[in-house]
């Protein structure tokens, strides 16, 4: 090799903000995520692709608008209980995310869905890793 190049594989990551409420019913009594409360949550959205597309873009960030248009109409400052169709853990949203984005952005776009990481905490996270596809 003449370290002009490298084997690889380019990512992109994105992230977005919203803020939301949730509980997780079924803890045991006084359980803190048993009760209503709030976080600022982040999200990440990781893409790749087997190849860049002109002028060099796994994709262009300009084209994950819809994400941070759903999240603000769907997702921020609403009570997740009442708006997932899924237990609200962080978890559950990040794989929730995955679906929404393999259903109504990726086909759209040159580069795929790796994996989405949610964030309720600068601290903690939780990740959907997508299979290989």
């Amino acid at each position: 090799m003449n370290g002009t190049s490298v084997s690889g594989r380019h990512r992109i990551g994105k992230s977005f903000r919203f803020e939301a409420a949730h509980f997780l019913p079924g803890l045991p009594a006084g359980h803190q995520c048993a009760r209503m409360h709030g976080h600022s949550y982040a999200v990440e959205f990781v893409l790749t692709a087997d190849r860049l597309v002109p002028p060099g873009f796994v994709t262009d960030f300009g084209d994950l608008a819809p994400v941070k248009q759903m999240i603000d109409s769907t997702l921020d400052h609403r009570v997740l209980n009442e708006v997932l169709p899924v237990t609200p853990t962080s978890e559950n949203l990040a794989a929730w995310l995955a679906g929404w984005f393999a259903k109504h952005v990726e086909s759209s776009l040159p580069g795929r869905l790796v994996s989405v990481r949610v964030s309720e905490t600068q601290s903690s996270w939780a990740e959907f890793v997508l299979e290989e596809r």
